[in-house]
């Protein structure tokens, strides 16, 4: 069985395409689990509206206590062998969750799935034009972006291959793999509250020596809230950086130097970066 966990935070809008498209999945074995971080728009009237072939929960958190605490809450309280994190903004083709089972079931150290993501601006109407992501790449310089990021859809990356983490927007876990590299009972790390918790998790599963896996077959799309391209040129990057609110700057600098504390190995960050 695979868990569907939806953090659901101010997405009356969202939530029910969202949830209509989870509906429609052909893999049979799915209960879904709302967790609600205090909405205070009609989210979770919203939810229970909506009708879906699936078991259905739903969490009321009385505050907002974040992506990393919210989503702990959710992969606690489930019971499937996988767990989906999935982001209210995204709705799913029909056989999404079958290929990624079909994909996780080849192999046991596989423990996470990214799936091919295409970035919409309406998410009543999605489209296969731009890249949203194909999964987490990471730089010498240990800078991490979206793979394929706002490029056009030419029939690039069509294979299955190894990379190096799941975006946070729609990452699917083994379990096991879950249990293996949690710390304190935490599988984010709640000191994160919200922005690159997704890397860091990604990266202490590779540690541990799991596998991350991109399949293209299991198709999505994503109404991002941020981020246009994976872009190495400077003034790109800067210039996209000053769109980004203070708020998730400040979250987004803490973080990365936290998550590098926590994961950097000296020796193998010397050795790629004067490589």
């Amino acid at each position: 069985m695979i868990s569907v966990n939806v953090l659901t935070y101010n997405g009356e809008k969202l939530i029910g395409p969202c949830l209509k498209s989870v509906s429609k999945q052909t893999y049979p074995q799915i209960e879904v689990l709302i967790i609600d971080n205090d909405s205070k728009d009609k989210s979770v009237e919203k939810v229970r509206e909506t009708k879906i072939k699936f078991p259905l929960r739903i969490i009321e958190n009385k505050e907002n206590i974040g992506f990393a605490a919210g989503h702990n809450q959710g992969i606690r309280e489930s019971r499937g062998e996988y767990v989906f994190c999935l982001n209210q903004d995204i709705v799913l083709e029909k056989d999404f969750i079958e290929k990624i089972v079909e994909r996780m079931e080849k192999d046991e150290k596989i423990g996470a799935i990214q799936g091919r993501l295409y970035k919409i601006d309406d998410i009543n109407n999605p489209r296969k034009e731009i890249i949203d992501t194909t999964g987490l790449l990471m730089f010498k310089n240990r800078r991490v972006v979206n793979r394929g990021q706002g490029e056009r859809e030419n029939g690039q990356y069509n294979e299955s291959e190894e990379i190096f983490g799941a975006d946070g927007a729609a990452p699917i876990y083994r379990r096991k793999a879950l249990e293996d590299v949690k710390i304190n009972n935490e599988y984010f790390d709640e000191s994160f509250f919200c922005y690159k918790e997704d890397i860091d998790l990604s990266w202490r599963m590779r540690v541990f020596g799991w596998k991350i896996v991109y399949e293209p077959k299991a198709v999505g799309y994503h109404l991002r809230g941020a981020g246009e391209t994976a872009t190495t040129k400077t003034a790109e990057i800067i210039r996209q950086r000053r769109k980004i609110s203070s708020f998730a700057k400040l979250h987004s600098f803490k973080n990365q130097r936290l998550m590098q504390i926590k994961n950097e190995m000296p020796s193998l960050f010397f050795g790629q970066f004067f490589s």
